[in-house]
């Protein structure tokens, strides 16, 4: 009878986490179009992931530790309200006045991003607090959204760019603002179960290989997030300014193959997959292979499906960090899973802001200029090619760290054999 009260909540936290994907996938498509509409450069086209994930890690850090302080059914419930206000500040501002787009572009993305980060502690406790017969497929169900999500938003914006023209974004974006606002009217009447936010758990546990395990896993998810939301921000940009592809076809079999081959890969792990250690292992050297790939490679066909192949090596990178953390480090309080979010939001803050900071300093440098003239490509290309092959360092680096945290644990268990 309890279960059945809370099935409606399910639905509701699955429909609202499904709702917030336009706050991560929307952007990224935009980007070509604010270059052109407003002539905001690569490096503050980065900036907004910037912002975005910075704001999100903040609240991350804010709420991991002052958890308490908040009436958390409350927050819940007004989050998507925030959502759909940003999202709407995102278009309003630029509409009115467009000198000043970027300032608007600025503070849209800091009132849905405060939001988003309210919605990466949230939603998954909530999840897990319900009562369920299978709380593992729920949780994975619930994570598998955001990948469905982010392919519904690329295609509807896509083919409706296509028709009414990308001079009227602003209107598609107050579309995907309404979705919140339908989510938080569910949460108002949707019967919440009641979450333990203490630190009593952690608290308890105290040691130095645990602080120090749990600062491994924090720098294995932000290289995870560094590998993956370097591709899935600018693969709607790459994809049409380098590959030389129409933004429509670019966004579908780009983008949004990306983002079906995440999602996948994610509901396909939650239902067969086990020793999540040796896929970090393959998902980071497969990402470092890829983008060597996408950097060298003077195919563009090939060139695409590498990049729509990073969806499956990077999938897991940030939801398998955290199911590595919960194998190894027993008792784990919100704080824990809190401070992994902001790894991993550090990561998909700074990989992006990186990339277009490259692409600008390279494609005016003169050795670049020279280079394009030689290889019959643009300097704005060789920009690009070298942000790819800077990327690929993050699952090096990644690869590096994952033979420190085997070593780590290794050690542990082997104290308790000796002990025992």
């Amino acid at each position: 009878m309890e279960k059945a009260k809370y099935k409606r909540t399910k639905y509701t936290c699955y429909f609202t986490y499904l709702a917030m994907s336009s706050v991560f996938s929307l952007p990224p498509l935009l980007f070509a179009t604010f270059r052109e509409l407003y002539g905001i450069s690569y490096t503050l086209l980065g900036t907004l992931v910037l912002i975005n994930f910075c704001t999100q890690l903040g609240i991350d850090l804010i709420f991991s530790f002052l958890s308490k302080y908040f009436n958390i059914h409350k927050t819940l419930r007004i989050m998507p309200l925030l959502t759909a206000a940003g999202l709407c500040l995102y278009a309003l501002i630029p509409m009115i006045q467009p000198n000043y787009a970027y300032i608007g572009l600025v503070i849209g993305t800091i009132l849905f991003s405060v939001a988003a980060g309210l919605g990466e502690v949230l939603i998954s406790p909530t999840v897990a607090a319900l009562p369920s017969d299978t709380p593992d497929k729920d949780m994975s169900t619930l994570h598998s959204l955001y990948g469905y999500g982010l392919v519904g938003v690329v295609l509807i914006s896509t083919v409706v760019l296509q028709f009414i023209g990308n001079q009227y974004w602003t209107y598609l974006t107050f579309f995907w603002a309404s979705l919140p606002v339908i989510a938080s009217i569910l949460l108002m009447t949707a019967k919440l179960p009641e979450m333990d936010v203490s630190h009593e758990k952690t608290e308890k546990v105290r040691s130095k290989h645990r602080t120090i395990g749990l600062i491994l896993c924090m720098m294995c998810i932000f290289l995870g997030a560094c590998a993956e939301n370097t591709m899935s921000n600018w693969i709607s940009v790459y994809t049409e300014n380098v590959l030389h592809m129409p933004k429509v076809w670019g966004d579908i079999f780009g983008m949004c193959l990306f983002a079906v081959l995440l999602a996948l890969t994610r509901t396909a792990y939650a239902k067969f997959g086990k020793n999540i250690f040796k896929v970090l292992c393959w998902s980071m050297a497969g990402a470092a292979v890829l983008y060597v790939f996408v950097a060298f490679s003077p195919n563009d066909i090939l060139s695409l499906i590498a990049c729509v192949g990073l969806g499956i090596c990077t999938s897991m990178l940030w939801p398998g960090t955290l199911i590595l953390m919960e194998e190894k480090i027993p008792m784990l309080g919100v704080a824990a899973y809190a401070l992994m979010a902001a790894g991993g939001d550090l990561g998909a803050s700074v990989a992006p802001q990186t990339l277009g900071i490259i692409v600008d300093n390279i494609s005016v440098s003169e050795w670049a200029i020279n280079l394009a003239n030689t290889l019959s490509l643009s300097p704005e290309d060789i920009g690009f090619k070298m942000g790819m092959l800077i990327a690929a360092i993050f699952p090096i680096l990644g690869l590096i760290l994952l033979a420190f945290i085997k070593k780590h644990f290794q050690i542990k268990s082997n104290k308790k054999k000796t002990q025992e």
